[in-house]
Protein backbone atom coordinates (compact mmCIF):
# COMPACT_ATOMS: atom_id res chain seq x y z
CA UNK A 1 0.00 0.00 0.00
CA UNK A 2 3.16 2.02 1.13
CA UNK A 3 4.20 1.96 -2.32
CA UNK A 4 2.38 -0.37 -4.12
CA UNK A 5 2.30 0.17 -7.74
CA UNK A 6 -1.44 1.76 -9.14
CA UNK A 7 -2.76 2.85 -12.52
CA UNK A 8 -0.50 5.59 -12.80
CA UNK A 9 2.59 3.76 -12.18
CA UNK A 10 4.04 4.60 -15.93
CA UNK A 11 3.86 8.42 -15.14
CA UNK A 12 5.03 8.29 -11.49
CA UNK A 13 8.26 6.26 -12.32
CA UNK A 14 8.53 9.33 -15.48
CA UNK A 15 8.63 11.88 -12.55
CA UNK A 16 10.71 10.41 -10.26
CA UNK A 17 13.14 9.65 -13.24
CA UNK A 18 13.53 13.58 -13.65
CA UNK A 19 13.12 14.19 -9.88
CA UNK A 20 16.32 11.73 -9.31
CA UNK A 21 18.31 14.05 -11.27
CA UNK A 22 17.93 16.66 -8.45
CA UNK A 23 18.54 15.76 -5.31
CA UNK A 24 18.45 16.78 -1.63
CA UNK A 25 21.25 18.87 -1.87
CA UNK A 26 19.70 20.74 -5.07
CA UNK A 27 16.91 21.95 -3.31
CA UNK A 28 18.83 22.73 0.13
CA UNK A 29 21.13 24.91 -1.94
CA UNK A 30 18.42 26.62 -3.76
CA UNK A 31 16.35 27.26 -0.48
CA UNK A 32 19.57 28.59 1.10
CA UNK A 33 20.04 31.23 -1.42
CA UNK A 34 16.69 31.77 -1.51
CA UNK A 35 17.07 31.02 -5.10
CA UNK A 36 14.33 29.54 -7.74
CA UNK A 37 14.84 25.82 -8.98
CA UNK A 38 15.30 27.41 -13.00
CA UNK A 39 17.15 24.12 -13.94
CA UNK A 40 14.32 22.07 -12.23
CA UNK A 41 11.43 23.40 -13.74
CA UNK A 42 13.37 23.58 -17.18
CA UNK A 43 13.26 19.71 -17.17
CA UNK A 44 9.88 19.50 -16.22
CA UNK A 45 9.15 22.10 -18.64
CA UNK A 46 10.93 20.44 -21.51
CA UNK A 47 9.43 17.03 -20.41
CA UNK A 48 6.11 18.22 -21.04
CA UNK A 49 5.02 17.77 -17.62
CA UNK A 50 3.79 21.02 -17.12
CA UNK A 51 1.79 21.38 -19.98
CA UNK A 52 -0.47 17.96 -18.95
CA UNK A 53 -3.98 19.71 -18.88
CA UNK A 54 -3.40 21.33 -21.76
CA UNK A 55 -5.86 19.94 -24.39
CA UNK A 56 -3.28 17.86 -26.92
CA UNK A 57 -4.71 19.84 -29.80
CA UNK A 58 -2.95 22.94 -28.36
CA UNK A 59 0.20 21.08 -28.18
CA UNK A 60 -0.75 19.97 -24.16
CA UNK A 61 -0.60 15.78 -23.32
CA UNK A 62 -4.84 16.45 -22.49
CA UNK A 63 -3.99 14.52 -19.53
CA UNK A 64 -6.66 14.42 -16.39
CA UNK A 65 -6.54 16.02 -13.19
CA UNK A 66 -6.39 12.98 -11.61
CA UNK A 67 -3.05 12.56 -13.69
CA UNK A 68 -2.06 16.15 -13.40
CA UNK A 69 -2.20 15.25 -9.22
CA UNK A 70 0.08 12.32 -9.58
CA UNK A 71 2.54 14.82 -10.99
CA UNK A 72 2.35 17.13 -8.27
CA UNK A 73 2.35 14.20 -5.70
CA UNK A 74 5.44 12.73 -7.15
CA UNK A 75 7.64 16.35 -7.31
CA UNK A 76 7.39 16.62 -3.42
CA UNK A 77 7.75 12.95 -2.21
CA UNK A 78 10.68 13.24 -4.07
CA UNK A 79 11.83 16.06 -2.06
CA UNK A 80 11.32 18.86 -4.18
CA UNK A 81 8.60 21.26 -3.89
CA UNK A 82 6.12 21.79 -6.13
CA UNK A 83 5.31 25.48 -5.33
CA UNK A 84 8.19 26.54 -7.65
CA UNK A 85 5.33 25.72 -10.63
CA UNK A 86 2.63 24.68 -9.93
CA UNK A 87 1.03 27.60 -10.94
CA UNK A 88 1.66 26.69 -14.64
CA UNK A 89 -0.35 23.71 -13.85
CA UNK A 90 -3.43 25.29 -12.78
CA UNK A 91 -3.87 28.71 -13.55
CA UNK A 92 -3.79 27.90 -17.25
CA UNK A 93 -7.17 26.30 -16.75
CA UNK A 94 -8.82 29.72 -16.53
CA UNK A 95 -7.45 30.42 -20.77
CA UNK A 96 -8.57 26.84 -21.30
CA UNK A 97 -12.33 26.74 -20.04
CA UNK A 98 -12.94 30.69 -20.43
CA UNK A 99 -10.27 32.23 -22.75
CA UNK A 100 -11.87 33.38 -26.72
CA UNK A 101 -10.61 31.42 -29.35
CA UNK A 102 -7.95 33.49 -30.49
CA UNK A 103 -6.61 33.65 -26.92
CA UNK A 104 -6.42 29.94 -26.80
CA UNK A 105 -4.82 29.74 -30.10
CA UNK A 106 -2.19 32.53 -29.49
CA UNK A 107 -1.49 31.61 -25.56
CA UNK A 108 -1.64 27.61 -25.01
CA UNK A 109 0.75 26.15 -27.34
CA UNK A 110 3.07 28.46 -26.82
CA UNK A 111 2.98 27.52 -22.80
CA UNK A 112 2.72 23.92 -23.90
CA UNK A 113 6.02 24.75 -25.53
CA UNK A 114 7.54 26.23 -22.74
CA UNK A 115 7.93 29.91 -24.49
CA UNK A 116 5.42 31.07 -21.85
CA UNK A 117 5.34 30.85 -18.24
CA UNK A 118 1.70 32.08 -16.60
CA UNK A 119 2.26 30.44 -13.64
CA UNK A 120 0.93 33.77 -11.30
CA UNK A 121 -2.86 34.83 -10.23
CA UNK A 122 -3.75 37.98 -8.79
CA UNK A 123 -6.69 37.71 -6.40
CA UNK A 124 -6.02 38.59 -2.93
CA UNK A 125 -5.57 42.39 -2.26
CA UNK A 126 -3.78 43.95 1.49
CA UNK A 127 -7.16 45.07 3.05
CA UNK A 128 -9.78 42.50 1.88
CA UNK A 129 -7.75 39.35 2.17
CA UNK A 130 -10.61 36.64 1.58
CA UNK A 131 -13.12 38.99 1.13
CA UNK A 132 -12.64 38.41 -2.68
CA UNK A 133 -15.98 40.04 -3.93
CA UNK A 134 -14.87 43.97 -1.66
CA UNK A 135 -11.45 43.84 -3.58
CA UNK A 136 -10.74 47.34 -4.62
CA UNK A 137 -8.87 46.79 -7.97
CA UNK A 138 -10.05 48.42 -10.49
CA UNK A 139 -10.32 48.21 -14.50
CA UNK A 140 -12.28 50.94 -16.60
CA UNK A 141 -12.63 50.85 -19.96
CA UNK A 142 -11.35 54.41 -21.77
CA UNK A 143 -10.92 54.74 -25.39
CA UNK A 144 -10.32 51.28 -26.19
CA UNK A 145 -7.88 50.39 -23.49
CA UNK A 146 -8.71 49.28 -20.15
CA UNK A 147 -6.84 50.97 -17.08
CA UNK A 148 -5.74 48.91 -13.92
CA UNK A 149 -5.78 50.86 -10.46
CA UNK A 150 -5.56 48.68 -7.40
CA UNK A 151 -2.37 46.49 -5.39
CA UNK A 152 -2.08 42.91 -4.94
CA UNK A 153 -0.34 41.00 -2.05
CA UNK A 154 1.00 37.37 -1.67
CA UNK A 155 1.03 37.24 -5.61
CA UNK A 156 3.56 34.51 -5.92
CA UNK A 157 5.73 33.53 -8.85
CA UNK A 158 5.57 37.17 -10.59
CA UNK A 159 9.35 37.22 -11.14
CA UNK A 160 9.47 33.85 -13.11
CA UNK A 161 6.30 34.16 -15.36
CA UNK A 162 5.82 36.00 -18.46
CA UNK A 163 2.02 36.05 -17.95
CA UNK A 164 -0.50 36.97 -14.92
CA UNK A 165 -3.88 36.66 -14.54
CA UNK A 166 -5.59 39.67 -12.77
CA UNK A 167 -8.84 39.97 -11.05
CA UNK A 168 -10.73 42.96 -10.61
CA UNK A 169 -13.58 45.18 -10.67
CA UNK A 170 -14.90 46.61 -13.79
CA UNK A 171 -18.53 47.43 -12.02
CA UNK A 172 -18.79 48.77 -8.52
CA UNK A 173 -20.08 46.91 -5.80
CA UNK A 174 -22.52 49.29 -5.14
CA UNK A 175 -24.30 49.13 -9.04
CA UNK A 176 -24.75 45.79 -8.85
CA UNK A 177 -27.09 42.94 -7.93
CA UNK A 178 -24.83 40.20 -6.81
CA UNK A 179 -21.93 40.92 -5.46
CA UNK A 180 -19.51 38.58 -6.83
CA UNK A 181 -20.80 40.13 -10.10
CA UNK A 182 -19.25 42.91 -11.51
CA UNK A 183 -15.38 41.58 -11.55
CA UNK A 184 -13.11 40.36 -14.53
CA UNK A 185 -10.59 39.16 -15.57
CA UNK A 186 -7.40 39.77 -17.76
CA UNK A 187 -4.14 38.62 -18.97
CA UNK A 188 -1.62 40.73 -18.26
CA UNK A 189 1.85 40.70 -20.44
CA UNK A 190 4.14 40.81 -17.27
CA UNK A 191 7.12 41.96 -19.90
CA UNK A 192 5.29 45.46 -21.05
CA UNK A 193 3.66 45.83 -17.82
CA UNK A 194 6.17 45.78 -15.02
CA UNK A 195 7.79 49.19 -15.15
CA UNK A 196 4.88 50.49 -16.91
CA UNK A 197 2.22 50.82 -14.74
CA UNK A 198 3.13 47.68 -12.39
CA UNK A 199 5.52 47.94 -9.33
CA UNK A 200 6.85 44.22 -8.11
CA UNK A 201 7.60 44.33 -4.67
CA UNK A 202 9.53 41.03 -3.15
CA UNK A 203 8.38 39.51 0.31
CA UNK A 204 10.49 37.79 2.32
CA UNK A 205 8.96 35.04 3.76
CA UNK A 206 9.71 31.75 6.00
CA UNK A 207 9.44 29.59 3.46
CA UNK A 208 11.87 29.95 0.23
CA UNK A 209 8.38 31.17 -1.94
CA UNK A 210 8.69 33.86 -4.57
CA UNK A 211 5.62 36.04 -3.35
CA UNK A 212 5.23 39.69 -4.32
CA UNK A 213 3.29 42.54 -3.40
CA UNK A 214 1.76 44.60 -6.75
CA UNK A 215 0.75 48.14 -7.13
CA UNK A 216 -1.11 49.12 -10.22
CA UNK A 217 -0.96 52.95 -11.30
CA UNK A 218 -3.17 53.52 -14.56
CA UNK A 219 -1.59 50.55 -16.15
CA UNK A 220 -3.03 50.03 -19.72
CA UNK A 221 -4.44 46.92 -21.00
CA UNK A 222 -5.72 46.25 -24.58
CA UNK A 223 -9.31 45.35 -24.70
CA UNK A 224 -8.43 41.66 -26.18
CA UNK A 225 -6.75 41.26 -22.71
CA UNK A 226 -9.99 40.51 -20.63
CA UNK A 227 -10.55 36.67 -20.30
CA UNK A 228 -14.08 35.34 -20.44
CA UNK A 229 -17.34 37.25 -20.37
CA UNK A 230 -17.12 40.88 -18.16
CA UNK A 231 -18.66 40.96 -15.03
CA UNK A 232 -18.39 37.49 -14.32
CA UNK A 233 -14.78 37.12 -13.70
CA UNK A 234 -15.53 35.09 -10.48
CA UNK A 235 -16.15 32.32 -12.28
CA UNK A 236 -13.65 32.51 -14.78
CA UNK A 237 -11.01 32.47 -11.36
CA UNK A 238 -12.53 29.19 -9.43
CA UNK A 239 -11.92 27.22 -12.97
CA UNK A 240 -8.16 27.49 -11.39
CA UNK A 241 -8.76 27.68 -8.23
CA UNK A 242 -10.52 24.59 -8.06
CA UNK A 243 -7.71 22.87 -9.78
CA UNK A 244 -5.47 25.07 -7.45
CA UNK A 245 -6.87 23.17 -4.58
CA UNK A 246 -6.95 19.79 -5.56
CA UNK A 247 -3.48 19.50 -7.48
CA UNK A 248 -1.88 21.20 -3.75
CA UNK A 249 -3.78 18.25 -2.07
CA UNK A 250 -1.59 15.95 -3.97
CA UNK A 251 1.40 18.05 -3.12
CA UNK A 252 0.53 17.77 0.37
CA UNK A 253 0.47 14.02 0.20
CA UNK A 254 3.41 13.80 -1.64
CA UNK A 255 5.35 15.64 1.52
CA UNK A 256 3.75 13.45 4.08
CA UNK A 257 4.70 10.25 2.09
CA UNK A 258 8.25 11.98 2.16
CA UNK A 259 8.00 12.71 5.65
CA UNK A 260 6.95 8.97 6.48
CA UNK A 261 9.18 7.66 4.51
CA UNK A 262 12.05 9.39 6.08
CA UNK A 263 10.64 8.99 9.73
CA UNK A 264 10.21 5.06 9.40
CA UNK A 265 14.16 4.43 8.07
CA UNK A 266 15.21 6.33 10.36
CA UNK A 267 12.98 4.63 13.25
CA UNK A 268 14.26 0.78 11.75
CA UNK A 269 18.07 2.44 11.68
CA UNK A 270 18.09 4.06 15.21
CA UNK A 271 19.06 2.40 18.23
CA UNK A 272 18.59 3.97 21.70
CA UNK A 273 19.12 1.68 24.97
CA UNK A 274 19.77 -1.35 22.85
CA UNK A 275 16.89 -1.43 20.77
CA UNK A 276 15.66 0.27 17.66
CA UNK A 277 13.66 3.17 18.41
CA UNK A 278 10.99 2.33 15.79
CA UNK A 279 9.98 -1.17 18.55
CA UNK A 280 8.72 1.08 20.57
CA UNK A 281 4.78 2.02 20.66
CA UNK A 282 5.51 5.78 21.07
CA UNK A 283 7.25 6.04 17.39
CA UNK A 284 5.01 3.39 15.96
CA UNK A 285 1.72 4.78 17.02
CA UNK A 286 1.96 8.16 16.02
CA UNK A 287 3.37 7.03 12.35
CA UNK A 288 0.92 4.67 11.77
CA UNK A 289 -1.89 7.27 12.50
CA UNK A 290 -0.18 9.73 9.93
CA UNK A 291 -0.43 6.90 7.16
CA UNK A 292 -3.88 6.42 7.78
CA UNK A 293 -4.61 9.85 7.78
CA UNK A 294 -2.67 10.66 4.58
CA UNK A 295 -4.31 7.29 2.59
CA UNK A 296 -8.17 9.00 3.91
CA UNK A 297 -6.65 12.36 2.48
CA UNK A 298 -5.88 10.37 -0.57
CA UNK A 299 -8.91 8.91 -1.52
CA UNK A 300 -10.82 12.74 -1.23
CA UNK A 301 -8.26 13.84 -3.75
CA UNK A 302 -9.43 11.22 -5.84
CA UNK A 303 -13.09 11.96 -5.42
CA UNK A 304 -12.25 15.88 -6.12
CA UNK A 305 -10.52 14.68 -8.93
CA UNK A 306 -13.09 12.57 -10.92
CA UNK A 307 -15.92 15.84 -10.62
CA UNK A 308 -13.23 18.37 -12.31
CA UNK A 309 -12.85 15.69 -14.88
CA UNK A 310 -16.28 15.01 -14.95
CA UNK A 311 -16.72 19.02 -15.51
CA UNK A 312 -19.54 18.70 -12.50
CA UNK A 313 -19.07 21.13 -9.38
CA UNK A 314 -16.00 20.40 -7.53
CA UNK A 315 -15.78 23.35 -4.69
CA UNK A 316 -16.54 21.35 -1.63
CA UNK A 317 -14.31 18.11 -3.15
CA UNK A 318 -11.79 20.24 -3.81
CA UNK A 319 -11.33 22.22 -0.49
CA UNK A 320 -12.63 19.26 1.50
CA UNK A 321 -9.26 17.33 0.10
CA UNK A 322 -6.98 20.01 0.24
CA UNK A 323 -8.29 20.52 3.80
CA UNK A 324 -7.42 16.62 4.81
CA UNK A 325 -4.03 16.86 3.29
CA UNK A 326 -2.90 20.04 4.26
CA UNK A 327 -3.37 18.69 7.73
CA UNK A 328 -2.00 14.89 7.02
CA UNK A 329 1.17 16.17 6.00
CA UNK A 330 1.50 19.06 8.85
CA UNK A 331 1.17 15.72 11.23
CA UNK A 332 3.28 14.10 9.28
CA UNK A 333 5.91 16.35 9.39
CA UNK A 334 5.58 16.93 13.40
CA UNK A 335 6.05 12.91 13.35
CA UNK A 336 8.99 13.05 11.41
CA UNK A 337 10.55 15.48 13.44
CA UNK A 338 9.66 13.98 17.03
CA UNK A 339 10.81 10.74 15.37
CA UNK A 340 14.24 12.32 14.42
CA UNK A 341 14.53 14.30 17.46
CA UNK A 342 17.55 17.29 17.91
CA UNK A 343 18.69 15.58 14.18
CA UNK A 344 15.24 16.80 12.52
CA UNK A 345 16.64 20.64 12.92
CA UNK A 346 19.78 20.11 11.70
CA UNK A 347 19.51 21.06 7.66
CA UNK A 348 21.30 18.71 6.23
CA UNK A 349 18.54 15.96 6.61
CA UNK A 350 16.25 18.36 4.90
CA UNK A 351 13.11 17.86 7.21
CA UNK A 352 13.32 21.45 8.68
CA UNK A 353 13.23 22.58 4.81
CA UNK A 354 10.44 20.43 4.20
CA UNK A 355 8.53 21.31 7.40
CA UNK A 356 8.80 24.80 6.74
CA UNK A 357 7.48 24.39 3.00
CA UNK A 358 4.34 22.24 4.28
CA UNK A 359 3.46 24.54 7.01
CA UNK A 360 2.23 26.91 4.27
CA UNK A 361 -0.53 24.94 3.22
CA UNK A 362 -2.58 25.44 6.86
CA UNK A 363 -2.98 29.24 5.64
CA UNK A 364 -2.65 28.99 2.01
CA UNK A 365 -4.65 29.30 -1.01
CA UNK A 366 -7.53 28.95 1.73
CA UNK A 367 -7.30 29.13 5.11
CA UNK A 368 -8.66 26.30 7.14
CA UNK A 369 -11.52 27.83 9.11
CA UNK A 370 -12.35 28.91 5.24
CA UNK A 371 -12.71 25.97 4.32
CA UNK A 372 -14.77 25.02 7.20
CA UNK A 373 -16.98 27.86 7.31
CA UNK A 374 -17.65 26.95 3.16
CA UNK A 375 -18.80 23.02 4.06
CA UNK A 376 -20.89 24.50 6.91
CA UNK A 377 -22.66 26.52 4.36
CA UNK A 378 -22.83 24.77 1.28
CA UNK A 379 -22.91 20.88 2.96
CA UNK A 380 -24.57 21.06 6.06
CA UNK A 381 -27.17 24.24 5.74
CA UNK A 382 -25.71 26.04 8.30
CA UNK A 383 -26.62 29.98 8.17
CA UNK A 384 -23.66 31.67 6.91
CA UNK A 385 -20.98 33.31 9.02
CA UNK A 386 -19.71 36.03 7.43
Amino acid sequence: MFNDPDQYQEIRDAVRQICAQFPDEYFRKIDEQRGYPEAFVDALTKAGWLAALIPQEYGGSGLSMAEASVIMEEINRSGGNSGACHGQMYVMNTIVFSGSQAQKEFYLPKIAAGELRVQSMGVTEPTTGSDTTKLKTTAVKKDGRWVINGQKVWISRVQHSDLLILLARTTPLAEVQKKSDGLSCFIVDLSKAIGNGLTVRPILNMVNHETNELFFDNLELPEDALLGQEGKGLKVIFEGLNAERTLIAAECIGDGYWFLERATKYANERVVFDRKIGQNQGIQFPLAESFIELEAASLMRWKACERIDARQDAGVHANMAKHLAAKASWEAANVCLQTHGGFGFACEYDIERKFRETRLYQVAPISTNMILAHVAERVLGLPRSF
